[in-house]
C-alpha cells in the first residue's frame, strides 16, 4: 500500500515534474495476481486495482485501524478487463467488461475472480468513508444512465455514464462513473472546473500503448500538466482543476468524495481565465 499526503496549493506551485508525478500520479496499479492500494488523505479515498489470475481476497490494510476493510467504508468497483466475478459476503456478482458494483458498508469478505485465463479481469475500485450502509448493488454497463456531451467542432464529443450517483445506485458519499470520448475527440472536462468541497480521481484507460494523455491540474492561474499513460490514475485535490487532452480518444473512470453529491456546485472556469 502507498500513502499520499495532502498538499497546499502554494507548495504545489513550486513542484518540478518529478515531484508532481510523485504526489498526484498513480502508476502500476494493475499487477498480475496482486491487489494494489493507494491511500489518499484527500477525503480519505482508497484507490485500488485487483488483477487476479484466478481469485484474490481483499485483506485489511493497517492504516484503517479497523476489524474489516469496509467497517466504516463503502466501495465502488468497475471491471475494465475480461469477464470476472466479485463475491461479496458469499453472493456472486458476474462482472463483464465495464460492469460496475457498489459494495455497502459492513461487507466483511470480498473476493475478485477472473474466469478466463486468456483475458484476465481488471477490477478498479475506489473506497470512501461512510456513516451509513446502503445495499450492495450491481449495475450492468448497458443499463447505466448515459449523457451525450460536447461537440465535434470542439473535439470533445463524449458519453458520461453515471454508475454510483443519486440518479442510479445510491451511496453514502461516493460518486463514480465513466466518460468515453468518441473517435476524433480528445478533450475532457473542457471548459475545466474545480469543486472546493470534493476530491476527485481519474483513471485513464482504453488508451493504446503508444498514446498519452496530458492531464491538466493546479489552480486556474497556475496550471501544470501530468503526462499519463494507459491505466494510470491522477489524484485531483479539492483546489485543483482536472481536465485533459489525449493524442487519441480514450476513456476514464472518475470518482469523487466529499461533503455532498451535487454536480451543480462545481466552480466553472472560463478558458480566458486560465494561465
Amino acid at each position: 500500500m502507498e500513502e499520499r499526503n495532502m498538499t497546499h496549493p502554494k507548495d504545489a506551485q513550486q513542484y518540478n515534474t518529478d515531484r508532481i508525478r510523485e504526489e498526484y500520479l498513480v502508476e502500476n496499479l494493475f499487477v498480475i495476481d496482486e491487489i494494489k492500494t493507494v491511500y489518499s488523505y484527500g477525503d480519505r479515498m482508497i484507490i485500488g486495482g485487483a488483477y487476479p489470475k484466478t481469485s484474490l481476497n481483499l485483506t485489511l490494510i493497517e492504516v484503517l485501524k479497523s476489524e474489516i476493510f469496509l467497517e466504516r467504508r463503502e466501495m465502488g468497483v468497475i471491471n475494465i478487463g475480461g469477464p470476472g466475478i466479485i463475491i461479496a459476503d458469499g453472493i456472486e456478482y458476474t462482472m463483464d467488461n465495464k460492469d460496475g458494483l457498489y459494495i455497502g458498508m459492513g461487507t466483511k469478505e470480498i473476493t475478485f475472480v477472473s474466469v478466463d485465463a486468456e483475458n484476465l479481469s481488471k477490477f478498479y475500485f475506489i473506497s470512501t468513508t461512510a456513516h451509513c450502509a446502503y445495499e450492495t448493488s450491481k449495475i450492468n454497463h448497458s443499463d447505466v444512465d448515459a449523457m451525450e456531451l460536447g461537440t465535434q467542432e470542439s473535439s470533445n464529443q463524449r458519453i458520461l455514464y453515471k454508475y454510483i450517483h443519486p440518479d442510479s445506485i445510491k451511496s453514502c458519499q461516493l460518486l463514480m462513473g465513466m466518460t468515453t470520448l468518441k473517435p476524433g475527440s480528445v478533450w475532457n472536462s473542457i471548459p475545466p472546473h474545480a469543486h472546493s468541497n470534493r476530491s476527485e480521481v481519474y483513471l485513464y484507460f482504453d488508451l493504446p500503448e503508444q498514446e498519452v494523455v496530458f492531464h491538466f491540474m493546479g489552480k486556474p492561474t497556475q496550471t501544470r500538466h501530468i503526462l499519463v499513460k494507459n491505466e494510470q490514475a491522477v489524484i485531483s485535490p479539492y483546489w485543483s482543476i482536472h481536465s485533459g487532452v489525449g493524442t487519441k480518444n480514450y476513456s476514464f473512470l472518475w470518482a469523487m468524495a466529499g461533503e455532498n453529491q451535487l454536480f451543480s456546485d462545481a466552480n466553472s472556469i472560463e478558458l480566458k481565465d486560465l494561465k
